[in-house]
């Protein structure tokens, strides 16, 4: 029972401590806030605000860009990949660097604007794949 209590004591205290932290961090910014607001003149301030509204409007938008990102892999045939290195190489000379990701994102929004005979025929004019791994990977 001994034994019990001294391993109770530490994870009481690290919570105790963790508590006692959280607490102090907003209370300490907004002290530091209340002072820099002291200090500072009045055209300073509202500056300051409207850059941090600027700069909350960006954090805002790359926070709803930011979406779950998912890895996959498929295959194509070589043809079909030597069209994203073409694409990516006429952008480059055009004066604008785009990676094959992106590329492959333009094709999927195209695909969403093609309505169900279009996307039907442009199906069935690809050659069909056997699904899977080439062999040998």
């Amino acid at each position: 029972m001994a034994g019990a209590k001294p391993a109770a004591k530490p994870v009481a205290a690290a919570g105790a401590k963790a508590a006692a932290k959280a607490p102090a961090k907003p209370a300490a910014a907004a002290a530091a806030l209340a002072a820099r607001k002291l200090v500072a003149p009045a055209k300073a301030t509202r500056a300051k605000s409207a850059a941090g509204t600027q700069a909350g409007g960006a954090a805002a938008r790359v926070a709803a860009v930011r979406s779950q990102l998912v890895r996959d892999s498929f295959t194509m045939p070589e043809q079909e990949y030597a069209v994203l290195g073409a694409v990516r190489q006429a952008c480059l000379q055009a004066g604008f660097e785009v990676k094959k990701s992106e590329l492959l994102r333009i094709g999927v929004a195209l695909l969403g604007q093609l309505d169900t005979a279009a996307l039907r025929a442009i199906l069935a004019s690809l050659p069909q794949l056997k699904t899977g791994r080439p062999p040998g990977e």
